[in-house]
């Protein structure tokens, strides 16, 4: 069994974890990967390995908070991955550091027993003629180049061809369940619950605007904007591409989904964080 350990960069508690949960792949006799800067971090450089290699290991292990978890979904594929949570919230990391040790060794049985217990959940991606943009976990947004008085865009939203909605605003929001608490929230959108087969089309500060709209998981949401100018479409904050415009942005289902192994989180207790 090959086992990917990543912890949040910069974080002495993230580390001293993930060398505690390396001892324990080790004495289970089976293989560690740590990503470089976590090998850096235990001057363990013979363990050493891109964190986009991860995706040929059979188990992850994300020590941080959502966004650790987020980084190694963005690398990993399909590998499975555990989240031990060193954040606030903790929608995506489960496992407290108290139970990180203990629930690594439960996938380590489970996987020699004949398989993880894997949940899954979906990513997004945006296209334009030949542009495909990185998966997203959390939402994909079209956007202006700026936001505010004199940015946003022309546009007008499709869902599966019929027109939704249209007009002038800073940008349209498509979130998955797992984004919904994120941007989408901000930007006054629904929370939905990570088990409703869901994604959230929401308007950014709409001239005119509808309410947010929840649609089916395997909708195809289409973005037309208008304007020469083009549009920004960002990728869970991270990843940005510019299009010349007028041009028409399409957000759909991802292959493959995130696929999270471990006990599962409390959806409610991390709700109960965010006030």
């Amino acid at each position: 069994m090959e086992v990917g350990i990543v912890a949040r960069k910069g974080s002495e508690r993230a580390a001293s974890l993930a060398a505690t949960l390396r001892d324990v792949v080790v004495d289970a006799d089976e293989s560690v990967w740590l990503d470089e800067e976590t090998a850096a971090a235990l001057d363990a450089g013979d363990e050493a390995r891109p964190v986009g290699a991860f995706d040929d290991c059979d188990l992850v292990v994300a020590v941080g908070g959502d966004g650790t978890f987020l980084f190694v979904a963005r690398n990993a594929g399909d590998t499975p991955i555990v989240g031990v949570n060193l954040g606030e919230v903790g929608f995506l990391n489960a496992v407290q550091p108290a139970d990180a040790a203990t629930a690594l060794r439960a996938e380590i049985r489970a996987f020699r027993d004949g398989g993880l217990d894997v949940r899954e959940a979906p990513r997004l991606a945006a296209s334009a003629g030949d542009w495909t943009s990185t998966p997203a976990a959390n939402e994909v947004v079209v956007q202006g180049g700026r936001r505010g008085p004199g940015g946003g865009i022309d546009y007008e939203v499709r869902v599966d061809g019929s027109r939704y909605a249209g007009g002038h605003a800073d940008g349209v929001l498509v979130a998955t369940p797992t984004g919904s608490t994120a941007y989408n929230l901000s930007e006054r959108g629904p929370l939905v619950h990570p088990d409703v087969g869901g994604l959230v089309v929401n308007e950014m500060v709409a001239d005119e605007g509808m309410p947010p709209l929840v649609v089916d998981a395997d909708a195809t949401v289409t973005v037309a904007v208008e304007s020469d100018a083009g549009a920004t479409v960002v990728s869970d904050g991270r990843d940005t591409e510019t299009l010349d415009g007028p041009v028409e942005v399409t957000v759909e289902r991802a292959a493959p989904p995130i696929r999270i192994a471990g006990p599962p989180s409390d959806f409610f207790e991390a709700l109960g964080k965010l006030s």
